[in-house]
This record gives structure tokens, sequence and C-alpha cells, in this order.
């Protein structure tokens, strides 16, 4: 297709015919095989930003190739300024938003809404994960796949394999959904090959091409037998800060494990997981919270990844641009961190089971584990005997129309196993990238659920809907949620119950040509209101607006400047905003019951990823509650390409209430080394003054081969005493190593 017909045909996916090979491919980034020269390419890409429809500034060759095992994907990405390519990163899944990069989504199942991903830059970094809900992207989720790229005197090559084996496809179709985009980050400009309008996100799998002749593709039996060889030595020094300490005690744990990857079909995949260890999981970031409210931390424990779109559910979001506020009143009926952890303490996962897939045009999830019984620590020193505990999830999704869905959801179990629970329930997804005719996105949401407790018989149920338009120039939402005071599933995550709440909001983002070399500005009104379902009355209201929200094309950009919200809390009972510590005899503060008016504003500012250093700089300030306070953040991160990147982050509050003042700080720092994609060290220090903790988590990741991974992770924590002048004391620490292999059928 030439980029004529491209730009007049930019709402018309592109299709293209893979070329079928039996010559050998050496995955090294030369692309010197006579094939890659020979074979057709699947055409030029076409600029999606900052002029939709044009010209790409620089060329990109891309070519498709495909044997029995493993599809080939060559990209010649010139560059005409060599010392400007922009590749920071290469450890595993890192974030490539500042480099140069080439993004590749394959929707095996040709159904629009979901996709593989695939992404790298020019140092050769493997970025992996699963698009979903056709804006959604996880990318814990790893593949094994290979990858080489070069560079030379015209730009940068990548020669990519990726098996078959590694992909769930329907084997009585040969058309799959595709696209791929380069990214060139010091023009911000993106080129892809399928849906070049700025209306659309790469990550839009309805907005791809088609790829033909994928046929004759062999999975074997389709199975993966990974086992793998876990160990760890903790050393407990017990409550370093009590009189005369509680001792210390060495504990040492060696036990094998086994991860199995079934293809029951090309389209059913049956994952299964014994005695699974995680120790190669990162740790979570340092969070304080101060409001009234659960905070949800994300799941990055590989099983529960495996295929995690088919479980999401349309009781959550839709969520805002980045800086604009969110609701608050998320709905999960299934969160899988209740599974394997209880009050931040790890239960033993004895056995785990997941089938996922497609039957026709309906997509299916059922899930079921067992946890093992163990025993953990609670507040006050006590300890407490978790028994074994087994939890069920059934989903499915059946696809109507082209992007659109109605679903159901089974859940069984608690966190907490003296306690029986269940929770279902029904969503709907109507979507659409042409809404009325205009190439424009819409969608819209609604869900009902409710959950079954021991003693609960009423005020049980969370039911609502949302209707979004997500388009460049104007967005806008309106959204209606309820959740009564008994909805409460077992392992499902609830922000906000017993109320109702009510959101609508507006954006206008316009692109000016020619004026202070601005690439974007935004413009948002935000307005939330919730009632309370027992007496009727407002709780909480925010009127929040955006009056200057400047993206430059240099990449800086001023986020908000006098952002200003408006902002009511009704508290009907006492509030503790800090809790009481006895051991620093520090008393709690407590906040009356009653009606608080605020009117806060926020300054948000940020220089260019692409720069060796970046940062940012927020300030937040005005009414806080009862009183005043002032939010300051600081974030500072230097690349040294492509071996080195660190940064640090500092958080503070500065609360001024008649109540009493007090003080949050959290504080982050990094520091990765990448010898090679294969071969990463990554340092994560994390402090805050909450819990006086300091933890510092190293990893060490090396992929011997794609699928044969060894890990090892050192934890250690301090505390400060603050009767020794805050001196650091060493509390546990903690070394773990995990081997794993992988044998394909």
């Amino acid at each position: 297709m030439s980029l004529a017909t491209a730009q007049s045909s930019e709402s018309q996916s592109r299709r293209i015919s893979v070329t079928s090979i039996t010559e050998k491919i050496v995955i090294d980034g030369n692309l010197d095989e006579a094939i890659w020269t020979s074979a057709p390419s699947i055409g030029e890409l076409v600029q999606r930003q900052p002029n939709p429809g044009g010209e790409p500034s620089e060329e990109t060759k891309v070519t498709l190739l495909h044997d029995a095992d493993y599809l080939y994907i060559g990209v010649v990405a010139y560059d005409s300024e060599l010392d400007s390519i922009n590749s920071t990163q290469m450890a595993r899944d890192a974030s490539l938003r500042s480099d140069d990069q080439i993004e590749i989504l394959l929707d095996t199942f040709l159904d629009k809404r979901n996709a593989f991903y695939f992404s790298t830059n020019a140092d050769g970094a493997l970025v992996d994960g699963l698009a979903f809900g056709n804006k959604e992207l996880n990318t814990d989720w790893n593949a094994i796949w290979d990858l080489r790229t070069q560079r030379n005197f015209e730009g940068w090559t990548a020669e990519i394999a990726i098996p078959f084996k590694s992909l769930n496809f329907p084997e009585d179709k040969s058309i799959w959904g595709f696209n791929i985009q380069r990214s060139i980050v010091r023009r911000l400009e993106e080129n892809v090959w399928s849906g070049a309008k700025l209306e659309n996100d790469f990550l839009q799998v309805s907005e791809a091409g088609e790829i033909e002749n994928m046929s004759g593709l062999n999975q074997g039996i389709g199975l993966d037998v990974r086992p793998f060889l876990a160990s760890s030595w903790t050393h407990s020094r017990g409550d370093v800060l009590s009189e005369g300490g509680s001792g210390s005690d060495d504990d040492f744990d060696f036990e094998p494990g086994l991860d199995v990857f079934w293809n029951i079909t090309p389209s059913l995949k049956l994952t299964g997981t014994l005695n699974t260890d995680f120790g190669e999981t990162e740790v979570d970031a340092r969070q304080i919270n101060l409001d009234r409210f659960s905070i949800r931390f994300p799941e990055k424990r590989s099983f529960f990844l495996e295929d995690v779109g088919v479980f999401d559910f349309a009781s959550t979001g839709p969520q805002p641009p980045g800086g604009a506020p969110s609701a608050g009143a998320d709905v999960f009926p299934f969160f899988s961190r209740r599974i394997g952890l209880l009050n931040g303490e790890e239960i033993p996962l004895d056995v785990g089971i997941k089938l996922t897939g497609k039957v026709a045009n309906t997509d299916i999830g059922v899930l079921g584990v067992q946890t093992g019984s163990t025993t953990i620590g609670e507040a006050g020193g006590n300890l407490r005997t978790v028994d074994d505990n087994t939890f069920y999830v059934g989903r499915f999704k059946q696809r109507i129309f082209e992007q659109s869905y109605v679903g159901g959801i089974f859940a069984n179990g608690n966190s907490n196993p003296d306690i029986s629970s269940n929770t279902y329930g029904a969503d709907m997804r109507l979507q659409t990238s042409n809404f009325m005719g205009d190439n424009g996105n819409f969608i819209m949401d609604a869900y009902a659920l409710k959950s079954d407790n021991e003693g609960v018989s009423d005020d049980d149920m969370s039911y609502g809907f949302s209707a979004r338009y997500p388009n460049d120039k104007w967005d806008g939402m309106v959204v209606f949620r309820e959740t009564q005071d008994n909805f409460d599933p077992g392992i499902g995550f609830v922000q906000r119950d017993n109320v109702r709440m009510y959101r609508v909001a507006g954006s206008y983002n316009p692109r000016p040509r020619d004026f202070l070399d601005l690439q974007q500005m935004y413009h948002d009104i935000y307005y939330t209101y919730f009632e309370n379902l027992d007496t009727g009355e407002k709780e909480s209201a925010q009127f929040y607006i955006t009056p200057l929200d400047w993206h430059f094309n240099s990449g800086d950009s001023i986020h908000a400047l006098l952002d200003y919200e408006n902002r009511y809390e009704r508290l009907f009972e006492p509030w503790a905003i800090r809790r009481a510590n006895p051991e620093l005899g520090r008393p709690a503060i407590v906040l009356p019951a009653g009606e608080y008016r605020m009117h806060r504003s926020k300054m948000v500012f940020a220089s260019a990823r692409k720069r060796p250093l970046s940062g940012g700089f927020t300030l937040g300030y005005g009414d806080f509650w009862s009183g005043s306070s002032e939010e300051v953040s600081v974030n500072l991160t230097y690349n040294l390409p492509p071996h080195i990147t660190a940064s640090i982050r500092a958080n503070h509050t500065f609360a001024h209430l008649p109540e009493g003042d007090f003080i949050t700080r959290i504080y982050t720092g990094t520091f990765n080394y990448a010898v090679s994609p294969r071969l990463t060290f990554s340092n994560l220090i994390q402090y805050d003054n909450n819990s006086r903790n300091m933890g510092w988590q190293s990893r060490v990741r090396w992929t011997l081969r794609p699928g044969n991974d060894l890990f090892i992770s050192f934890n250690q924590g301090w505390i400060s005493d603050p009767f020794d002048g805050g001196r650091f004391l060493a509390q546990n620490t903690k070394i773990a190593g995990k081997l794993q292999y992988t044998f394909r059928f």
C-alpha cells in the first residue's frame, strides 16, 4: 500500500500476507539472510502524531516471515541523526517511554479486543505484555521469545523471533490482527502501520491491521513444563527497639516447585502451579494513606497475570487522563492479591490451576487455588495460625458486535479462612471506534454485583453504569455507581462502600499550530458527588479544574499551573488521620465528626524524559481538613545509557491542624545496572517516617536462554530508633534464589 493510499483511507485497516519460509534464520540483529531482502515489506508506516496521515520523518522498513515454529519480524529503523537515537534501557520489561522504540501487537484471535504486546529499543530491551480492554496493558506478563538489535551507519535494526508455542491462536483461521509502531522521542513522533488517527492509542486493538497466510503453524503438543528450585535464608532479629531486644532466629527453606502451561487446544490454555514461589517478585512502592479509604496495590505475581484481561470487569473506571483525579470508587469482584496474602504477610500457595481462552465467540477464565496453613505475625507481636484455604473464580465474556461483550462472574472464597463468601454478577460493554459515523471512540459500561456472606441478607449489592467519549480533542464521561453497606466481595476489593456516586467530566485538548512550540493543551473539569446511603446526605464532593496543562514539542510540560480543587467532606463519626504510637508516646490525631470545606491549588512541572537528567516538581497547598497543608514532591532521574539508570524521589506532606501538626515523608531511590538485556541488577531503597522503616531490595535476573532464568534477591530492613537520634537498627534479612528451566513439547 502506498503512503498516499494509506493517507486517504486512515479509517480502513491494512492487510499484508506473511511470507512463509523454510530457510533457517539466525537471530543476531543483522538481517543478513537473503530472504529479508527478497520478501516484500508490509509497506510504509504513517504518522499518527504530530501530523496524522503525514509522511514519517524517518523511513522504517518492516518485513514479516514465518516458518512452522516462529513468527519473524525484521525492522530497519533508518535515522539521519545517529547520535540522537534515544535508547536508555536494557532491563526486562523496562519502561521505554523515553526511548526510540518499536512496539508490536498480535491479535491472534482477530477479536479486536485483546493482543499480545512486544516492544524493544535500539539496545535490545525485551518488553512484553498483554493488551486488553482496548487501551490497557500489563507488562508483568512474560513470554518466551528472542530478539537482537544492531546499530549501523543507517540507523538500527531489530530481528525478532516469537515462537508459536508462546502464543494462543485458533488453528482454523489464517488471519491475525497486527500492528506496529515506531516512536522517535526527540521529535515526539509516532509512526504506525494501521490506525493513524490521534483518536487512536496504539493499544487500541480494534484499529490494528491484518496479516494473512498464518497457517501451517506448529504448537507441538502445546505443553511447557517449568520445574524450579527455590531457596531462602531469613535472619529475624525480633523487636530491636524493645528493651534488651527479643533475640534472633535463622530460618532456611529449600524446596522444588513446578509450573505447567498446556494448550489443551490452540484456543484454550491450562496453567498450573505447584508449591509456588514468588521470590522474584519486586516489593511494593511505599505509600502513606491520608485518606479514609483503602489503597489498592497492583498484582505482580506471574501466575495471576497469565491472561489477566479475561477477569477484567466493567465495575472500574473509566480512568481519567493523567493528572486528573480518580473518583476513588472502583469495585473489583476479583482481586488476586486477596489470595496468598493476609495483612501483608505471605501465605504459601500450594496448588493453583487456571483455564483461560476462547470457545467460539466466548472468552472464559476459571481459577482455582489452594493455600497452605502457616503462622503469621500480627500487631503487638502476636502470632496467628492461618488454616489452609480454597478459592474459585469463574468468568465469561460473550463477544457481541465488533468490540462489545456481555459477561458474568462468580467468585468463592475469602482471604480470611474463617469466613465463607461468594460473589456473583453480570456486566456489559458497548464500544465503538466509529461513533455516529465520525471515527470517534465511545464506550458504555454497565454492571451489577451481589455478595453472599454468612449472616448478611440485605444491602449487599453494587451496580452502576458509565459512558465515555475518549478522543483526542474532546474527552468526556458520566458515571453512576452505588455500593451498598454490606457488599463485601471476599476475594475482591472495594474502595468505598455505603455510598452512591455521580461523576461528570469534560476535557478540551486542542493542538495549536505555531504557538509557543506547543504540542497539545489540556483543559479539564471534573465534578464528583458521593451520597451516604444511610442518611441520604452529601458525604463528599469534589470540583476540580485544570485551566492550563501545556505539553511542549521539546518534551517538557507544565502539567498543572494553579489547578483548583473545591472539596467537601462530611465525617459522620470521629476519624484518626494519624494513629497513635504508644512506643513513641505519640498520641493519635483525631478529627471530630462534622463538615469540612477545602480549597486547594496545585502546580506540576516536568522536564523531557529524553534528556540524560530529567525530573519533576509538584507543589500542592491550601485547606486540609480542619487546617492547611503543603505537599511537595520532587523526582530526578539520571540515565547513562544503556547500562545505568538511577532515580530519587521525595514526597513530603506538612499538615497544620488544630488537633495537631504532623509531617509525612517518603523517600525512594533506585539504581539499576544492565550488563545486557539478559543480565540485570536492580536496587530499590525506600523509607517512610510513618513506619520508620527503611527497606532495601536488590534483585538479579539472568536469562540463560529464553525460558531459563536465575533470580537472586536480597532484602534488608532497618528501623529508625527515635530514642537514639534516629539511628537505624538492622531488622530482618532475607536472601532468596530461584532457578527455573523450561521444557517445551
